[in-house]
């Protein structure tokens, strides 16, 4: 099933700026064409509004989403100066995410067409089409490069044309079809019996150059990081169909003595008693492809969640009396680079299947040969033993600033090697993806046998600097006896509510939640908004588990950690009653409303559009409802274009302050209550350096 146009990673440098233009306008459109025709094996309008599995948004959403992201971080880039259609923008800006198997998402949406929304990605892809041929460019493409950008939303379309077509694989089979260019494997029989192979011991430097990637490549793939693995044992072929059977018919989902404690409490949630894709008719085993059922290819490798693949090597353990378990990152490129893999793209056709190159779907195990091993990479993505964790250097990326942080959590493990649909940068050895444990992709897994590595110097601790920041900014100590900012807002946000009914409030901006659960102690209901999911998950983190930890800079190379808790503070008994949202404020949803209070804390000035925001915020407030608006009115266009500023310059040859813009954009629908407030705040940069600054508070009675 080899299509014209590959979906390979291009070469970031070409001598000739040009021909790389090409290339990326060749690679935009065809990833974009082969997302599409995914879409094509449904059937019916119903096939996209029906949700394939409860956790997450029906199909429809997907359909968008990955054209909303190309406008969305494109904007955010400064590279597109306007929006095609705000109202999509924001509804398939964020998915549900995977982070818990038992929090069913219940919200309703009104979705569009899967017209409607291909009319949406038409117009995309004239946009971006346009950008590609426009866009001044050189070589080679780097981290910081607009075109970083572009390449970020192709790359990110086909994470997702493996994603949607693992939802479509669960989805009713009625909502299926079969089409032409999603045809499966047509090889099915018995695989050869499963042996073990010696690995030697190696030494690793594994860890991408921001400065000379190669490839375009996620910001978990970047940094340094060094390792030496013992001698091991593993698996000749991935775990079949067949060789996993053996654990079904031995007990093995019954037997919570193989399943850790995790494991056992998905497997009696999900009522497991086989792998999910495996269908029981009678005496008769079937497997449910992306499109279709068919009898069990018993020599393709079985396809399971982590907990599935942890508790056959357990029980394999414990049969045989050896140390069998799943490999860890590092002997996983141990075994690649035994097998002859190297870190580049594959030629084409792949001697492997991923890439698209030969099927819709797995194909028997012996098929591709790896030097003394198959499926070294390709076929199913192969589970590790390793919880994704921050390689030493590395930063995020400014544009997707929550691609990899909210994984590092000791919750979500690694999987490598890519399956037959991986494509571009997940089907690079180096790439570094992770799901949580009870997560279903097409992924299976090859054991080893040998002594348990020490695991790697993870930290549950907060890492990144701004983040970190921002959590002694909200939870850490008073420098010089200034209050504390967001606790000293709240408090005056209350006193101007002046017996008001306080119902509902916004904390719009929220950063890592600090008034937001100061407004609980006031309100019946706290929602926090931010841009950042980085911040956003410190509030959740602390709303769940009610505690955070951060470590911040000292001098030079020393750092300090710290711990923080709601019950420090007496918070601990208002989590339920505040929630955190990724948002953005310029373009906030529609079922974002009815406030009686919304705090709008520094925001103003970090906006792009801030013009936008103010003429708009009247829709979330009820009559009668408070506005509280805070500023050190530092205007600065690398936050927010000059035309944008709504003060701070010269009008008409007199001076035009913030408050002026205020009053001139907020007078048609509020009244300023009292004058404004000069209230201080620190930051602590260093142990020994901080910023003092001072935010002017106003408040606002909406008419």
């Amino acid at each position: 099933m080899c299509h014209s146009v590959a979906l390979r990673s291009i070469a970031l440098a070409d001598p000739d700026p040009q021909r790389l233009r090409e290339r990326v306008l060749a690679d935009f459109h065809a990833s974009f064409d082969r997302y599409e025709s995914l879409f094509e094996v449904l059937q019916g309008e119903q096939a996209f509004t029906v949700k394939p599995i409860a956790l997450r948004h029906p199909l429809i959403f997907y359909l968008g989403h990955t054209a909303t992201f190309f406008i969305n971080k494109l904007v955010l880039a400064g590279v597109l100066q306007q929006r095609i259609d705000p109202r999509l923008e924001s509804m398939f800006a964020v998915g549900v995410d995977e982070m818990s198997w038992d929090d069913l998402d219940e919200a309703h949406y009104d979705w569009p067409s899967a017209a409607q929304v291909r009319a949406y990605r038409d117009r995309v892809r004239q946009t971006v089409d346009r950008l590609i041929r426009e866009l001044p460019i050189s070589s080679p493409i780097a981290w910081d490069s607009p075109w970083w950008v572009i390449l970020m939303g192709i790359e990110h379309e086909r994470i997702h044309l493996e994603t949607s077509s693992v939802l479509i694989r669960q989805h009713r089979l009625e909502f299926v079809r079969p089409h032409p260019h999603w045809q499966p494997c047509p090889e099915r029989g018995e695989p050869p019996a499963n042996e073990l192979v010696p690995v030697a011991a190696a030494s690793l430097r594994l860890g991408r150059d921001r400065a000379d990637p190669g490839y375009y490549g996620w910001d978990n793939e970047f940094g340094e990081h060094v390792a030496n693995t013992a001698a091991f044992q593993a698996a000749r072929h991935l775990v079949s169909n067949r060789e996993f059977l053996g654990f079904v018919q031995a007990g093995g989902y019954a037997d919570d003595a193989l399943w850790s404690e995790e494991g056992a409490a998905w497997k009696a949630f999900a009522r497991a008693e086989h792998p999910s894709f495996w269908l029981r008719e009678g005496a008769h085993w079937k497997l449910r492809l992306m499109c279709e059922v068919v009898d069990m290819p018993w020599n393709w490798p079985v396809e399971t969640n982590f907990h599935e693949a942890q508790a056959f090597c357990n029980w394999k353990a414990r049969r045989d009396g050896l140390p069998v378990r799943l490999p860890s990152e590092d002997e996983w490129h141990a075994l690649r680079r035994a097998a002859g893999i190297g870190d580049g793209p594959q030629p084409r056709p792949a001697a492997a299947n991923f890439e698209l190159d030969h099927w819709a779907s797995s194909c028997p195990v012996d098929r591709f040969a790896h030097g003394p091993f198959f499926d070294a990479v390709g076929n199913v993505w192969q589970w590790l033993d390793t919880p994704t964790y921050p390689f030493p250097g590395f930063q995020v990326h400014p544009i997707y600033d929550d691609f990899t942080t909210p994984t590092f959590d000791e919750r979500h493990n690694l999987i490598k090697g890519g399956s037959w649909v991986s494509c571009g940068n997940q089907a690079l050895p180096v790439s570094r993806y992770a799901f949580r444990r009870h997560f279903f992709q097409h992924a299976g897994f090859r054991y080893v046998v040998g002594e348990r590595p020490a695991p790697p110097e993870g930290s549950m601790y907060e890492t990144d600097a701004l983040v970190s920041q921002y959590c002694e900014f909200h939870w850490g100590a008073e420098p010089f006896g200034v209050p504390n900012f967001p606790r000293a807002l709240a408090e005056i946000a209350v006193r101007a509510m002046q017996g008001r009914p306080m119902r509902r409030a916004l904390d719009l901006g929220c950063a890592t939640g600090r008034a937001s659960f100061a407004l609980a102690r006031h309100f019946e209901h706290v929602v926090g908004i931010d841009f950042s999911a980085r911040f956003i998950g410190v509030g959740t983190q602390l709303a769940e588990q009610g505690r955070i930890r951060y470590q911040l800079p000292d001098e030079g190379e020393l750092v300090s950690y710290h711990e923080r808790s709601l019950r420090e503070y007496a918070l601990q008994d208002l989590a339920g009653k505040v929630e955190f949202v990724q948002g953005d404020a310029c373009n906030l949803k529609a079922t974002v409303r009815d406030f009686d209070l919304v705090l709008a804390a520094n925001l103003i000035d970090r906006l792009y559009s801030p013009a936008l925001f103010l003429r708009e915020v009247h829709r979330r407030i009820v009559s009668g409802g408070m506005l509280v608006i805070t500023s050190p009115y530092t205007w600065l266009e690398e936050h927010t274009r000059r035309e944008e500023w709504i003060g701070g310059f010269k009008k008409d040859g007199e001076n035009f302050s913030t408050l002026d813009g205020l009053e001139q954009m907020l007078g048609e629908h509020f009244e300023r209550v009292g004058e404004p407030l000069q209230v201080p705040f620190v930051i602590r940069e260093t142990r020994r350096k901080f910023q003092h600054t001072v935010s002017e508070l106003t408040v606002w009675r909406r008419r």
